[in-house]
């Protein structure tokens, strides 16, 4: 377990279950808190085979920069987040390997863990990256769960650069376009082609924010649509 500045390890046990681990923290004397919102001083990691909690009462802090009383940062966290930075950052990497149902169920976690973590990671990428150029876009819906739940993805397909850009909730207009809030509309602009299927909230974002942008169709969403005969309704009755 790596040491962090100002937290002190106590005691360390095994649960009833022997199925994960307990360490007791807490602050060394005199330590500041963090305030989690400008990340300032205020007055005021996982085993092999085993998960690992740690039990320490987070301080309240006054904070004057911020004029509000609030929870102090920690440094294995995010704010309300049950899983350490460390095991997001360590699911997240797996869950480029695997998929993430494979990746809960080799490491002994929910999906929605994954999801959590993947969703940090990206999140932090997006706040730290400069995104450049980006000519090309991808934009389709994965099934994380039965009963209709999806996520929207976006990747940049560019030649030689092709990478995850952003996950949203559901498959809605809104969910879309929160993609062209995170880029803004400089970059939007400049986007040459889209790929995407024939799912409606998509053809609309995809219009009113890349309507220069050449749109390329999933071929198989096409054929799909080509082989569907017109119903025919029914002849008229007629009396002789």
């Amino acid at each position: 377990m790596p040491s962090i500045s100002g937290i002190l390890y106590q005691q360390a046990r095994f649960t009833a279950d022997h199925k994960s681990i307990q360490i007791s923290v807490r602050p060394r004397r005199r330590s500041a808190a963090i305030c989690y919102r400008c990340h300032q001083p205020a007055p005021g990691i996982p085993f092999w085979g085993f998960l690992v909690f740690l039990l320490y009462s987070m301080r309240r802090v006054d904070c004057r920069r911020c004029q509000a009383v609030v929870v102090e940062e920690v440094p294995w966290g995010d704010g309300k987040r049950t899983l350490t930075r460390a095991s997001m950052l360590f699911l997240a990497r797996w869950a480029r390997r695997l998929s993430w149902k494979e990746t809960a169920e080799a490491f002994r976690t929910s999906w929605e863990k994954v999801f959590d973590a993947v969703e940090h990671v990206v999140t932090f990428g997006l706040e730290h990256r400069v995104l450049g150029q980006i000519d090309a876009i991808g934009v389709d819906e994965i099934q994380y769960a039965k009963g209709h739940k999806y996520l929207t993805l976006v990747y940049q397909i560019d030649l030689g650069v092709t990478r995850l850009l952003w996950v949203g909730r559901e498959r809605t207009i809104e969910s879309f376009q929160g993609f062209f809030k995170v880029i803004g509309d400089e970059i939007a602009s400049k986007i040459v082609f889209v790929c995407s299927d024939m799912w409606e909230p998509y053809l609309k974002v995809i219009r009113e924010k890349c309507s220069g942008a050449l749109h390329l169709l999933d071929r198989f969403h096409i054929v799909a649509k080509m082989k569907r005969r017109p119903t025919r309704s029914a002849p008229e009755n007629r009396a002789a």
